[in-house]
């Protein structure tokens, strides 16, 4: 035991002790707490919208070369090292991470690949890490790691100094909004919903164009977030204000449906709802638990049974009725007594620069943009750099042989390498690199063969650095290519909106709206039925063998179609604001009169309506009047509700013109006043498939200081295509006919060909139709007023074949309509109310 004194010396002496507040110390350690867990935990970077620890896992299986065209490893290995290497924390932290990138129903668009048991949305949990294998997604590859290099991003030291992480991955895409984020720090959290790619690449598209792009716009482009389970988002002023100030709330439900069950042995048929998606992060089980709680409490009545049908193919929770029991309002009990409708709290916090920030989605999207184009800055300057550098190698090797009689005599007479490379320099004024690479030549570089592809590789590269100077000297080039790259990932990645958006009833309470419990109601039976449009714009119903079926024109009105259809068909309703609204079939009364008018089925009188649809196509193209196309997927408009839905984004000053189903292998025809006709492809190459709410591209050049106008869009069939006739008309009475492929074929954004003359130098043309071979005959509908109209019907041989220069031939003036057998197509003198496919 030591004495007293010497224990005395072990104490440290008054000169180490600091002394210090308590509160101050604890305050210094808690705020260097908070920051960590901030910064290193919690919260994802605003720029690859990545965790620290999601990122280790996506950069360690790139560095094991798990791409998605390798077999599967298994997790421990990347968890392992994972944990070895980057991230020394709890490995059940890091593969619970893991499971999350895999699992499609929490991750919008999956950056793992998986195979094994990843856990359900009951919640179960996933197989041990040894049991079940990764790779990284097409997506991840692509978009988050193609570019990993010391000369595109920063590069630190881990937390042993033994290996190099990357700060931030090159994001090709914004990540943070495609996934979204969830995380609680010291403090703070965040709660960033998934989207849809589309809609986000179109919304960073548009802010790129359009810096100063207003709010309303790019939330027509954004309407809402875009949930990896489905469901309907009730659409109110909480998603606009979280994404104007970063916070707010949504209301999302459940999909139920209701329907009758086919009897069975014993039992009767009935009624039952059934559940098909459910709210984002609603456990299943749990659910289907509350549910039966509440039945053995009384609290919710009318159910007999309720079994989960879930299977690989989708979700389906049945919910059996009793027979006296009120769909509807059991509807809203489920909604208001448990989680089939929930809301979501939206918090847009991220770090900015090692800050965490509340931003909007404004934000959140500029932010991206200059990440974006900092790293294609980098990456561009390392290429230019890099063919540079190989360009003045390849100079080297030219000089060499243009002088090959005296570069080998002088190599063979120098005593050493060192000496040969100071000669070589001197002599021909060759610089170190190119020295040394003449030294290591090899002598297969003598043939003539090699000679050549030398000068053909040297013209490549100065080509490339003529391309990359553009790029960098320019940051117009700079934001094509960002554009050009975008466009290119959603054309790869992007898939339909699985979360529709519905409008919300204008009390509070959360009862269904009309137009949802309307699909509620046991189906109908669908029979076959006629529906016929007249030019006043009245629509009726016939019964298929009526006698009734008016011809092309009657006493007091014109038809503008009659089609075969089923009761429980819809028409879509354009209107020239780029609006699309809904009307039931079976909502047209059967008559031999004529009809309800269109505009009555619609919520306002003040509309103008241009064009109803069946529901048969998959796909239509819409044209305006500003020349803008586009492809959109009638799936698209499976959330229309009463107050319609927005079809296609225009400019104040453009218009919804026409409307029409184009298969990709057909082509279309688009005339003008002047007597252009623009011919092109209708493929997706030249007409894409854009987001709903998208604008459109630009198909055609017009001239609008001459007072040029779009009048008739045409499709053509490729199978009758040598035989198919265009009929064109002029506002003075002239008409001819075209052959059709006299019509030169021309990419988008053309000026198109000249194919009518005018007599006149203030005619013009005012209508164009296609007269397929088995037509002999054309109506011409005349007059100023409907009540004046009169038929004058023309054998389509009276009327000349003519080329692009002819004058055609004068019929008569007023011409209002065009028709062949039942239909008519109006001219730009009169507005089509209605048109169909």
């Amino acid at each position: 035991m030591p004495r007293q004194s010497e224990q005395l010396d072990l104490l440290p002496t008054q000169g180490q002790v600091i002394p210090i507040a308590l509160h101050t110390e604890m305050q210094r350690s808690y705020l260097e707490y908070a920051m960590s867990v901030i910064v290193g935990r919690a919260l994802p970077d605003v720029r690859d919208g990545l965790k620290p620890v999601h990122r280790r896992i996506l950069f360690a299986m790139h560095e094991l070369g798990l791409t998605p065209d390798r077999p599967y490893r298994k997790c421990a290995r990347v968890v392992g090292d994972v944990l070895g290497k980057y991230h020394p924390h709890g490995d059940q932290s890091v593969y619970d991470a893991l499971v999350r990138l895999v699992q499609d129903f929490s991750s919008r668009y999956p950056l793992l690949a998986g195979h094994g048991n990843f856990g359900s949305v009951d919640n179960d949990p996933p197989a041990a890490m040894r049991y079940t294998e990764t790779r990284l997604a097409a997506i991840a590859h692509e978009a988050l790691l193609q570019e990993v290099t010391p000369q595109v991003i920063d590069f630190i030291d881990n937390f042993d100094a033994s290996q190099m992480e990357p700060v931030v991955l090159p994001a090709q895409l914004p990540i943070l909004l495609l996934n979204g984020a969830t995380g609680i720090a010291v403090g703070m959290a965040t709660n960033i919903p998934p989207h849809n790619l589309g809609e986000i690449i179109d919304g960073a598209i548009a802010l790129i164009d359009q810096p100063d792009l207003s709010d309303t716009a790019l939330f027509d482009l954004i309407p809402a977030p875009d949930f990896p389970t489905g469901g309907l988002i009730l659409a109110d002023q909480g998603i606009h204000e979280a994404y104007s100030t970063g916070k707010g709330s949504i209301t999302i439900r459940g999909v139920i449906n209701l329907e009758t069950l086919s009897a069975s042995k014993g039992k009767r048929a009935r009624q039952a709802l059934v559940v098909t998606e459910l709210p984002f992060q609603v456990n299943k089980a749990a659910w289907i638990e509350k549910i039966a709680e509440l039945v053995n409490q009384n609290k919710l009545e009318g159910i007999t049974d309720i079994r989960d049908e879930s299977d690989r193919t989708g979700m389906r929770v049945v919910i059996e009725l009793k027979k006296e029991t009120n769909p509807d309002q059991l509807i809203e009990q489920l909604y208001r007594q448990t989680a089939l409708q929930s809301n979501f709290g939206i918090i847009l916090l991220a770090l900015v620069e090692r800050e965490p920030k509340q931003l909007s989605l404004r934000q959140i999207l500029e932010y991206f943009i200059q990440f974006r184009e900092l790293t294609l800055t980098k990456q561009f300057d390392y290429e230019l750099r890099q063919t540079q550098a190989k360009l003045e190698i390849l100079a080297g090797l030219a000089i060499a042989l243009q002088h090959l009689e005296s570069v080998i005599p002088l190599i063979r007479a120098a005593s050493n390498t060192a000496a040969a490379k100071q000669a070589l320099e001197q002599q021909f004024h060759l610089t170190p690199a190119q020295s040394e690479a003449i030294l290591a030549m090899p002598l297969r570089r003598l043939t003539s063969l090699e000679q050549q592809q030398l000068q053909a590789e040297q013209q490549q590269l100065n080509q490339r650095s003529l391309e990359l100077g553009k790029i960098l000297g320019e940051r117009r080039e700079l934001l094509k290519f960002l554009k050009k790259e975008l466009r290119h990932l959603k054309k790869k990645h992007d898939d339909p909106r699985r979360t529709q958006i519905i409008g919300l009833k204008p009390s509070n309470t959360a009862l269904p709206q009309p137009e949802q419990t309307l699909d509620l109601l046991p189906p109908k039976v669908s029979i076959p039925t006629v529906v016929h449009l007249s030019y006043k714009g009245y629509l009726k119903r016939l019964e298929p063998n009526s006698k009734n079926l008016l011809p092309l024109v009657s006493p007091d009105d014109l038809s503008v179609a009659v089609f075969n259809a089923q009761s429980s068909d819809s028409l879509y309703v354009f209107e020239v604001q780029g609006k699309v609204f809904r009307v039931g079939i079976d909502q047209l009364e059967i008559s031999t009169k004529r009809g309800k008018p269109l505009i009555t089925l619609l919520p306002d009188p003040n509309l103008q309506p241009i064009a109803t649809l069946l529901p048969q196509a998959e796909t239509l193209v819409m044209l305006t009047s500003q020349a803008k196309i586009k492809r959109s997927l009638l799936a698209e408009f499976a959330g229309i509700t009463a107050r319609g839905l927005t079809a296609i984004k225009l400019r104040p000053d453009d218009q919804l013109t026409w409307v029409g189903q184009v298969e990709p292998d057909q082509q279309l025809a688009i005339a003008t006043s002047s007597g252009r006709i623009l011919r092109i492809k209708a493929d997706e190459g030249e007409i894409p498939v854009l987001s709903r709410t998208a604008q459109g591209q630009q198909v055609m050049r017009l001239r609008p200081a001459n007072g040029e106008a779009i009048i008739a869009t045409i499709p053509l069939d490729l199978q009758q295509f040598g035989d198919t006739e265009l009929l064109l008309v002029s506002q003075a009475g002239y008409l001819k006919r075209v052959l059709a492929d006299m019509v030169r074929l021309s990419p988008r954004n053309n000026l198109g060909s000249q194919m009518f003359s005018f007599r006149q130098k203030t005619d013009q043309l005012v209508s164009a139709i296609a007269i397929p071979e088995t037509s002999t005959q054309v109506h011409l509908v005349i007059g100023r007023e409907p009540n004046l109209l009169r038929i004058l019907s023309l054998p389509i041989d009276q009327i000349p074949l003519e080329p692009a220069n002819g004058f055609g031939k004068y019929v008569t003036e007023l011409i209002i309509a065009l028709g062949l057998d039942s239909s008519l197509e109006l001219t730009s003198q009169e507005r089509l109310l209605a048109a169909y496919a």
